[in-house]
């Protein structure tokens, strides 16, 4: 009797996931957080009419949802200004990459990232064989300039742009995000992941232009409207690329509360307007709290902050660990020298306040070396 065969690629893929989720972390450690300030969730939480939306449809749930997203497409076009036919709707930014990364990499095709970039995007090449090449951040931003020249060095198929940044909530200005569409090398595509763009600054994202075939934009309702247990995102490009989705895209993957809660959050522009300053209030009470512990915090156009333990990785992981131990889930960054920081989402005021009590005591520990 043999057992199921997987593909020489599956085969050779280690078993993993690209996070460990904070639900891992506590049965682990068999007790809740405290502060839950690890994930970029939205801890203020989603509009009243996100809620409300979801009731209203629970009833319905044994209906599949709508598999063309109709309704939600239209709102998001009217939003945009643009055509319907240049939106694909799919299972968050995750599930989008997932799609377009099988579109465009075949096995042993070259994609471009930042090394230390979001870590999702890398599962997706290797689940598909591509061949990652990558950059190192400079001065803790991601790099155009490097990502370009060894994407016109290696061929690329595919560069990954995250604008403002995660890890780290650095960014570049609208002006230098159409000077990198300008210059991608033919044959070549930006996917500008734009998850946080709702909390940046303006002059930050370019015009939506969806007749340039040369990028894709990925949105998603996880970050700005609350709704990251709803997994529902969007991406907006040329009608060709877009229209490819429907080749390979889960046509029932987004459901039908999903749908009904993005729709009902879209249209509250006051409850995104309140978030978006709770969350800049949220950014300048991280910031105090390291500076009341004689650390320094990046400025971050995200919902979260980086914030430098002025050390090097290992004493930012006897940080994390130790604030950890006191029931703070916080993460940091994964390659050097960002791996210097740790990363704390906005949240609430008590969560803050708890972080702000726990931070001094894991300073203490790293300090003496005993973590």
């Amino acid at each position: 009797m043999t057992g199921p065969r997987l593909t020489p690629l599956a085969a050779a893929l280690p078993a993993t996931v690209p996070f460990v989720g904070p639900e891992a972390q506590e049965r682990a450690r068999a007790r809740p957080f405290i502060a839950r300030l690890g994930a970029n969730e939205l801890g203020f939480g989603p509009s009243p009419a996100a809620v409300a939306a979801i009731a209203g449809a629970a009833a319905e749930a044994w209906k599949y949802g709508d598999p063309q997203a109709h309704d939600l497409k239209q709102a998001l076009a009217a939003h945009h200004g643009i055509p319907p036919e240049t939106i694909t709707v799919g299972e968050g930014i995750d599930g989008l990459l997932g799609y377009l990364v099988r579109l465009l990499v075949a096995p042993g095709d070259a994609v471009v990232t930042s090394d230390g970039a979001y870590p999702t995007f890398n599962f997706h090449v290797a689940g598909h064989g591509g061949q990652l090449f990558r950059v190192p951040y400079r001065e803790d931003r991601e790099d155009p300039a490097a990502l370009l020249a060894e994407a016109g060095a290696v061929g690329a198929r595919l560069i990954y742009l995250a604008n403002p940044d995660n890890p780290m909530g650095t960014w570049w200005p609208a002006e230098a995000v159409s000077a990198t569409i300008d210059a991608i090398p033919d044959g070549c595509l930006l996917a500008l992941d734009e998850a946080y763009v709702e909390f940046a600054p303006e002059g930050i994202a370019p015009p939506v232009d969806t007749t340039d075939p040369r990028v894709i934009r990925l949105r998603t309702f996880s970050k700005a409207h609350g709704l990251a247990g709803m997994r529902i995102g969007y991406a907006i490009g040329h009608p060709d690329l877009i229209g490819a989705f429907d080749k390979v895209r889960n046509h029932f993957g987004v459901g039908r509360l999903a749908q009904a809660a993005a729709l009902a959050s879209l249209r509250d522009t006051a409850h995104l307007a309140t978030t978006q300053d709770r969350v800049a209030a949220a950014r300048d009470r991280i910031a105090a709290i390291a500076r009341d512990n004689a650390l320094s915090a990046l400025p971050s156009a995200a919902n979260f902050v980086a914030v430098d333990c002025g050390g090097d990785g290992s004493f930012a992981r006897t940080v994390l660990n130790e604030l950890i131990a006191r029931d703070i889930f916080v993460r940091m960054p994964f390659v050097a020298p960002q791996d210097r920081c740790i990363r704390v989402s906005c949240g609430p005021a008590e969560e803050l306040d708890r972080f702000a009590a726990a931070l001094p005591g894991a300073l203490t520990v790293a300090s003496s070396g005993a973590g």
